[in-house]
C-alpha cells in the first residue's frame, strides 16, 4: 500500500526528530555515563536513579510535568521566554526536548556499561605513557566504548521513533510540525481509517524486528554495550 503525502511527512517530520534526539543525547548522556561509571560518590545512586525514571514511570505523567515546566509559568518556559524564544510546546522543538527526557536511559545506559567493562588497566597503561585526562578519554576510553556508543544511537533513535504519550502531551496533533508516525497512526484509527493505519503500523513493525535484529545480530559478533535482556 502506498502512502499518502500526509503519511509522507509524518515519516519525514519523524525521521528528523529521532536523528536530532539521537545526536543530542550521545553529546548529553556521554558525560552522564561517563561520570556515572566511574565516581564513587554517593550521588550516583540518585542521579542513576533519575536518569532511569522513563524506564517505569508513565509517559503521560512525564509528558505531564514538562508541559507544566515548558509552559508559560514553568522553569524552562520562562527562561525560553526570557531569551526571546517563546515557549516549547506544541512546536517540533518542544518534542526533542521532551523526547531527549524520554528516552535518555536508552543512551545512557549503554554507554555507562561500555564504559564501566572496560575497567582501570587501560586507563593506567595510558596514564604511564603520560597520557592527560582528555586524552585518554579521546583515545582510550571513546574507542574501547564503541559498541555501547552503537547500541545507544540505534536504542536512542528507535526509541524516540516509537514514543506515543509524550509527544502527544507536548506536541499534540500539528501537520508538519509535531505530528509524528504514532500519533498518525492514532488518527488513522479514529477516523476508522484501518487500511491507512494498517500500512504505517507495519512499517513500525518491520522498522522494530529490523532494529532488534541489528543489535541482536551485532551482539553475536562481539558484544554490545548492554543486553536486551539486561537493563532497559
Amino acid at each position: 500500500m502506498s502512502f499518502s503525502d500526509a503519511d509522507i511527512a509524518t515519516i519525514w517530520l519523524t525521521l528528523k526528530l529521532a536523528s536530532t534526539v539521537t545526536l543530542l543525547l550521545l553529546l548529553i548522556g556521554t558525560p552522564i555515563a561517563w561520570w556515572l561509571a566511574r565516581t564513587q560518590s554517593w550521588l550516583k545512586g540518585p542521579i542513576a536513579a533519575l536518569v532511569a525514571m522513563p524506564l517505569v514511570l508513565p509517559p503521560t505523567v512525564l509528558g505531564f510535568y514538562l508541559l507544566l515546566a515548558m509552559g508559560p509559568n514553568g522553569f524552562i518556559g520562562e527562561m525560553t521566554q526570557s531569551l526571546g524564544l517563546g515557549t516549547l510546546p506544541f512546536t517540533f522543538w518542544g518534542l526533542v526536548v521532551a523526547s531527549v527526557f524520554y528516552s535518555m536511559p536508552f543512551v545512557v545506559q549503554p554507554i555507562q556499561n561500555a564504559m564501566e567493562a572496560l575497567g582501570n588497566r587501560p586507563l593506567e597503561v595510558a596514564s604511564t605513557l603520560r597520557a592527560g585526562p582528555v586524552d585518554r578519554f579521546f583515545t582510550v576510553v571513546l574507542p574501547l566504548a564503541k559498541p555501547g556508543f552503537i547500541t545507544a544511537a540505534i536504542l536512542g533513535f528507535a526509541h524516540t521513533v516509537g514514543e506515543f504519550g509524550v509527544v502527544l502531551m507536548i506536541g499534540g496533533n500539528i501537520p508538519d510540525e509535531t505530528r509524528v508516525v504514532s500519533v498518525q497512526i492514532y488518527d488513522h484509527v479514529e477516523s476508522l481509517e484501518y487500511g491507512q493505519a494498517h500500512g504505517l503500523a507495519g512499517a513500525m513493525v518491520v522498522f522494530s524486528f529490523a532494529v532488534l535484529l541489528l543489535l541482536y545480530s551485532l551482539q553475536r559478533k562481539g558484544g554490545l554495550g548492554m543486553k536486551l535482556g539486561g537493563r532497559l
